[in-house]
């Protein structure tokens, strides 16, 4: 079992506890990060924290991140401050942002326990929410800006329905929202179906670059040598010219106003 750092820290014990599963029901017992630290800070337990965030405690124990708060009643066993950092000179100032982790403009919060992300966010291609592996470009933007870390399910829009589940990416990219006359059924799959959330090796963040892309959902039929259908059509030369939406064929791959096979 570890301990957290120096000082204070040496009273938060990194506790396992049950984590729901996005796979299943089933419980998962999770190792938490120590939390950030704030020289000279004390924990001072998630009731203080609601006095002021009392919106934000109100719905916090149906979030996902509920799961933070471990058994015990110390005030480090809470929720807040196992990704804000001890509180105490935060509730001594009034409020005082300098002296707590804000984690819309501090990703580095998240990454203590979503180790995989900080991996994505130093790809090629990215949303800028880190400076990059060089610190060559600006970050314009938070996990917040799409992850609700205190209400609900903490991936973006999770339990709404059909084109409502892509708000967290139609919020920014207005252009690809439609509506459109001819739509590509890849929208109702969600974003993710072509794109990586975080970052890809691939350029416009996409999971393949290829044809491969699209042939996962268009099927390709092949009766004979040298004879690749799809949709009926024979596409052995197209394939190979490039992909179906750079080789001059399905460029507008969000939707079309004018065109059922998707073209401007």
């Amino acid at each position: 079992m570890l301990t957290a750092g120096r000082g204070n820290m040496n009273q938060f014990v990194v506790a396992s506890v049950a984590a729901l599963s996005f796979a299943s029901c089933a419980e998962v017992p999770r190792t938490m990060a120590p939390p950030p630290e704030i020289p000279g800070a004390e924990f001072v337990g998630d009731d203080a924290c609601a006095i002021c965030h009392e919106d934000l405690a109100r719905d916090f124990d149906a979030a996902t991140h509920a799961v933070l708060r471990a058994s015990g009643a110390e005030p480090a066993h809470g929720a807040c401050e196992s990704c804000h950092g001890p509180g105490s000179l935060h509730v001594a100032s009034g409020g005082d942002s300098a002296v707590i982790v804000a984690v819309e403009r501090s990703p580095e919060a998240c990454f203590a326990c979503h180790t995989g992300a900080r991996g994505d966010f130093a790809l090629p291609h990215r949303h800028p929410v880190t400076t990059g592996p060089l610190g060559m470009v600006e970050a314009r933007m938070g996990c917040a800006d799409c992850h609700d870390p205190h209400r609900g399910s903490a991936a973006a829009f999770a339990e709404a329905p059909m084109f409502a589940a892509d708000r967290g990416c139609t919020d920014c990219h207005q252009a690809q929202r439609g509506p459109w006359v001819f739509e590509h059924e890849a929208m109702r799959e969600g974003c993710t179906a072509c794109h990586a959330a975080h970052g890809s090796i691939n350029r416009k963040m996409l999971t393949e670059t290829s044809a491969t892309l699209c042939l996962k959902c268009h099927t390709q039929e092949q009766p004979r040598a040298g004879v690749a259908l799809i949709g009926g059509i024979d596409h052995s030369l197209f394939l190979s010219q490039g992909s179906c939406f750079t080789a001059g064929c399905h460029e507008a791959v969000h939707g079309s106003q004018v065109s059922p096979s998707l073209r401007f």
